[in-house]
C-alpha cells in the first residue's frame, strides 16, 4: 500500500494502490477527505505539494450603473496552479456595491 509515484491530484479513482484485506487505498489529494488514504500518502504526497499562488488583486471596475445601485467587480491571476495535493486557489474575482453619481444624474426631466 505505497504511493510512491503514485500521487495525483483532486479526485481520482484510478490513483489507488492495493491495501489490506484486498482492499483499495487511494494516493490522490482527495482521499484526505474520503480517509481512505495509503499508510504513506503524507510522507509521499504532501511532501511534493505545491500549494496555489496568486497575484495582486487588478483596479475595481466602474460602477455598472452610472446613476443609482450598481456593483463593481476586480480579480486576480493564478501565477502558480495548485499540484500534488497542495492548497486550492483562494476567490479570484470580488464583487461589491457601487452608487452611481454621474454629473448627469438626477437632470433628465
Amino acid at each position: 500500500s505505497s504511493c510512491r509515484h503514485r500521487c495525483c491530484p483532486g479526485r481520482n479513482n484510478a490513483c489507488w494502490a492495493p491495501g489490506s484485506r484486498r482492499a483499495h487505498c487511494y494516493c490522490d489529494s482527495y482521499c484526505q477527505r474520503t480517509g481512505d488514504c495509503c499508510q504513506d500518502y503524507l510522507a509521499m504526497c504532501r511532501r511534493a505539494a505545491v500549494g496555489c499562488a496568486v497575484g495582486p488583486w487588478g483596479p475595481w471596475s466602474r460602477c455598472s450603473s452610472p446613476c443609482g445601485v450598481g456593483s463593481r467587480a476586480r480579480s486576480r491571476q493564478v501565477t502558480v496552479p495548485p499540484r500534488h495535493g497542495g492548497d486550492p486557489c483562494p476567490d479570484l474575482k470580488q464583487r461589491r456595491g457601487c452608487l452611481g453619481q454621474h454629473p448627469t444624474c438626477g437632470t433628465a426631466k
